[in-house]
């Protein structure tokens, strides 16, 4: 049985940059120590013979087939460039 303190909820709402009042503070100890509670419930079943999941449905992931296309003509896309050199675009410096 894990019981969460109204200090221990004012402390992590202080880590989350939240403002509480007591009362809310007081409210969300035992709100929170209710979830606990049902989730330490959850200890008691036997899982011996249940295999691990990621999720609770068979989804697979569909992915489109990688193949590799042509991008734009360098000289077209230049055409668009303000400032080139050698081939390359050339931006300001940002680092010394």
């Amino acid at each position: 049985m894990a019981n969460i303190s109204k200090e221990e909820v004012k402390h992590v709402a202080h880590l989350a940059r939240l403002a509480i009042t007591e009362e809310e503070a007081e409210k969300f100890a035992g709100q929170l120590a209710a979830i606990t509670n049902f989730a330490e419930q959850l200890n008691e079943l036997d899982t011996t013979d249940v295999e691990p999941t990621t999720h609770v449905l068979p989804l697979v992931n569909v992915l489109r087939e990688d193949k590799s296309i042509p991008g734009l003509d360098r000289e077209k896309m230049m055409k668009n460039v303000h400032e080139q050199e050698a081939g390359q675009v050339k931006v300001p410096t940002i680092l010394e």
